[in-house]
């Protein structure tokens, strides 16, 4: 069966156009509730969610839905995506619910979910779900219905969670940090982490209002967070997206690091002190010169298909630790069940510690490949893949690049985008190849 609500994390869309409406949001409650009765007689969920005006909408029609389907819930008002994941964990919930969409502006808003274990739930359990919704409601009886309450330190809590995942040693005292939380889940929780654990702490983008979150700020628009840095003297500056589970990092010179980056301070480190690493997971994005870094450390790297979903079923599959993108989603499956912004964040810090070197030292080995993406808005109706004239330009641009480059083509799994990559050694030859195959799409 295939999946009509589903997309590659969850469902999104826009607010107020389907599915993302009052009703579909209490079928969605309803239906899932009775996709868990199948294996619990009385399940319990945890529903969190970022700072976007309709999250209120959203979490009343869910909390709706599973009571009407005898389900319990318990809310924790603006959470972090991973601090849900966590939370269901260890609570021993039946499953985690998150209301966000991400780094998307504040006009869209979705759905996801964790398994009890705080895991990303497979396709299978999603058909399930979208087989109940095919379904007549079954509505339970007043005796039955399920009951909702707040969890009021449901922050503290995830605070104290992300402090455990790093040395009880570490010390960010004589530090300072710009916190970017992109005015999303992270902004009562991120400074405080930081904080608690000796840092001078300024924050920015941390004061929601329901819509302004991911505007100009957060790990989407860091530029913002690399002038807080410099205006600031500060060490570090740590930008998070609208839900938490993505990171950019910037140093006291204003040098911003990628995902990619980051993910080889974190594999670099772990080698260091005696840990063996059977191999790091990316991703078709992942810059081939993180990749060849990491080979000539002896340790492989396998790609994945964009979106860390399927980072950590690589993960999963292989048994092995350490994956993520070059966007700034950070796997440690040692420290958390999914990507944490915050946590991987605590990752680098330690590394530096440890090593006495600066993040750009530990780079010293790596020499990025340029890379040009351009977002291409596709015209309604489009059939890319059928492009003859795509195909004859991206024919043209592979035969100019040779061995010395990748052209990467696919569709966005949240938006009506098409992504055009083209990486190569000479940053105006990457440039130009993107313009040519963007220019092509709705040619």
């Amino acid at each position: 069966m295939s999946r009509t609500y589903f997309g590659t994390d969850g469902i999104r869309g826009t607010v107020g156009m389907p599915p993302i409406t009052p009703d579909f949001m209490l079928r969605l409650g309803h239906a899932v509730g009775h996709v868990l009765k199948a294996s619990s007689a009385r399940p319990t969920v945890v529903i969190g969610k970022d700072t976007r005006i309709s999250g209120y909408m959203i979490e009343s029609a869910l909390e709706a839905g599973f009571a009407s389907a005898g389900v319990d819930t318990l809310l924790t008002g603006p959470l972090p995506t991973p601090g849900v994941a966590y939370l269901t964990r260890a609570l021993r919930l039946d499953l985690g619910v998150v209301i966000s969409a991400s780094h998307n502006p504040y006009g869209d808003n979705g759905v996801k979910f964790f398994s009890a274990r705080g895991e990303k739930l497979p396709d299978e359990w999603e058909i399930a779900v979208e087989a109940a919704l095919a379904e007549s409601p079954r509505w339970v009886d007043s005796a039955r219905l399920g009951k909702a309450r707040r969890i009021d330190d449901a922050a503290g809590r995830y605070t104290e969670f992300c402090k455990s995942t790093v040395r009880n040693d570490l010390s960010l005292k004589g530090l300072k940090i710009v916190v970017d939380a992109a005015h999303g889940a992270a902004y009562h929780v991120a400074p405080d982490v930081f904080h608690e654990l000796g840092a001078d702490v300024v924050k920015i983008g941390c004061a929601p209002d329901g819509f302004n979150i991911n505007a100009g700020v957060g790990a989407t628009a860091p530029q913002l967070l690399v002038e807080a840095v410099r205006a600031n003297g500060a060490d570090y500056g740590v930008a998070l997206d609208g839900d938490a589970d993505r990171l950019q990092l910037v140093d006291a010179a204003g040098r911003l690091f990628n995902g990619d980056e980051l993910l080889y301070v974190m594999a670099c480190d772990r080698l260091a002190y005696g840990e063996h690493i059977d191999g790091v997971v990316g991703t078709l994005m992942t810059n081939l010169g993180v990749e060849l870094a990491l080979r000539e450390r002896g340790v492989p790297l396998v790609r994945a298909k964009v979106g860390d979903r399927y980072v950590l079923e690589e993960l999963t599959a292989r048994g092995w630790l350490l994956g993520g993108e070059g966007s700034g989603h950070l796997i440690a499956l040692d420290r958390h069940t999914t990507g944490d912004g915050i946590v991987s964040a605590l990752q680098v810090l330690q590394a530096v510690q440890r090593s006495g070197r600066s993040i750009a030292e530990q780079l010293r080995d790596v020499t990025l490949f340029p890379q040009t993406l351009i977002n291409v808005r596709l015209a309604p109706g489009a059939d890319w893949k059928s492009s003859r004239t795509l195909a004859a330009e991206q024919e043209s641009v592979l035969r100019e690049l040779g061995d010395t480059g990748r052209v990467l083509i696919r569709p966005s799994g949240t938006e009506p985008l098409l992504r055009v990559m083209v990486e190569a050694q000479d940053a105006a030859l990457a440039e130009r190849c993107a313009q040519r195959l963007a220019a092509a799409v709705n040619a």
